[in-house]
């Protein structure tokens, strides 16, 4: 049942974000998408009482818990950003807003890596602070073990992210004018 709610608010964030953006660009009623993308939050509202009463009815702690909240920290600290991130595509795609800017390339990726890193770094502290909480709220009545064992995979999250942030500040990608004019220069 978890899992299945899981899916259903992953479904449910795509359905009104795609709902929001058509209704504020191609229906040209922004208030009303506007409306629609705010409802988003309510479905991890769902997902985080629907985790608490199964694990209040006496559910073992498991993985469908854990995946529950790293489900929840991602959307806490990434939600925003990708609605954001795709309103200014659609405005620009459907409605001749100005072009977004990308992440760029050298300095500027390397800077726009480790900001997606804090993000995850959110991401992973909410979910521990949602595990933690629910081996709080199992108390000794259950094995909490698992969901202990989520907390340190989300550290791992943050350690593969910040990893690659690394890569991008030591070989930073080069701007396509200048990779061009390398391999021109290289060519024989």
């Amino acid at each position: 049942m978890l899992v299945t709610l899981i899916i259903a608010c992953e479904v449910g964030f795509w359905v009104l974000l795609t709902g929001g953006l058509a209704l504020r660009y191609l229906a040209k009623m922004p208030k009303t998408g506007a409306a629609v993308l705010l409802c988003e939050p309510l479905l991890e509202l769902v997902l985080l009482v629907a985790t608490a009463v199964d694990l209040r009815g006496g559910a073992e702690p498991d993985w469908k818990h854990g995946l529950a909240a790293l489900y929840l920290g991602y959307t806490v600290a990434y939600g925003h950003y990708t609605v954001r991130w795709l309103d200014g595509h659609a405005a620009y795609r459907l409605a001749g807003g100005p072009k977004p800017a990308g992440a760029g390339s050298g300095g500027a990726r390397a800077v726009h890596e480790w900001k997606l890193v804090a993000r995850t770094v959110l991401a992973a502290a909410v979910a521990a602070g949602l595990l933690q909480a629910a081996i709080w709220y199992v108390g000794t009545s259950g094995d909490t073990a698992v969901l202990r064992g989520w907390q340190l995979t989300s550290l791992r999250v943050v350690g593969i992210h910040a990893l690659i942030a690394v890569t991008y500040t030591l070989w930073p990608k080069r701007a396509p004018a200048e990779a061009a004019l390398r391999d021109s220069a290289d060519a024989p």
